[in-house]
């Protein structure tokens, strides 16, 4: 099997950041997919939670939305949302977020609300879901999104979920218990918070990809790693797994 592509590495790089996990609270879309092939692969018992209240769900196809019946047929037990929330996900009992956003900033701040102005918006987002909450209280979070200066940001049109805010301590000032977002993971290459300033920075490059790419599809002064590295490219096995569940879902679709 040879050549993949960028939104695969993506998918594949962040599906690695799963492995040693116990459980997930996963959103729609390229998180969801990145979940899915972790529990496949890097991380066979990773408990799966979903917003709807579906707890170990071990989807055949990749769920269209957190309503999706597959997510309860295949789910461990179901219970309500608020009991997701108010015993699963506040006391810290999920080890690891996965979001997504339409758009992000320096500090790992997140926009799915609106693009525009919130009151006469060009475009109105999905909305926060469980994201506040998610970024708040799991002890780490893990952001999948594909990069451009549309959504790499130097300023967010509106502020939906906090990451690190405005920078190192304002976590800690608003009394927020989780660590925040550990990793960043794009269609371009992987950034880690600064430990000193927890701006979020450039740390792996993926295959293909050069710095001067990052920087043209980003929104502010991009931060470097003196220590860059090239993510490992997929394996034969991680894009077979992937392909996999991507003609899972298409069969789906069609019948």
């Amino acid at each position: 099997m040879s050549g993949f592509s960028t939104d695969e590495t993506m998918t594949i790089a962040a599906s690695r950041e799963l492995a040693g996990a116990r459980s997930c609270f996963v959103g729609i879309g390229l998180p969801s997919i990145a979940a899915n092939l972790a529990r496949a692969l890097h991380a066979p018992g990773l408990v799966l939670v979903y917003e709807s209240g579906t707890v170990g769900a071990k989807p055949t196809r990749l769920p269209l939305s957190i309503g999706d019946g597959e997510l309860a047929t295949t789910a461990d037990f179901v219970i309500s949302v608020p009991e997701i929330f108010n015993y699963w996900l506040q006391p810290g009992r999920i080890d690891v977020g996965m979001l997504g956003a339409a758009q992000i900033d320096r500090f790992a701040n997140l926009n799915t609300t609106v693009i525009g102005s919130y009151e006469r918006p060009s475009v109105r987002l999905p909305g926060a879901g469980g994201a506040p909450e998610i970024a708040t209280a799991c002890p780490r979070a893990i952001i999948v999104m594909r990069q451009s200066k549309r959504t790499f940001v130097d300023k967010l049109d509106f502020l939906t979920t906090i990451g690190f805010g405005d920078g190192n301590g304002a976590r800690s000032r608003l009394g927020m218990p989780g660590f925040g977002p550990r990793v960043l993971i794009s269609d371009l290459g992987i950034f880690r918070p600064d430990p000193e300033t927890f701006e979020m920075t450039l740390t792996s490059l993926h295959s293909g990809a050069t710095v001067a790419d990052v920087r043209d599809a980003t929104g502010w002064d991009l931060a470097v790693s003196k220590d860059l590295v090239e993510t490992p490219e997929p394996t034969e096995e991680e894009l077979l797994l992937l392909r996999r569940l991507h003609a899972a879902s298409n069969t789906n679709a069609v019948n």
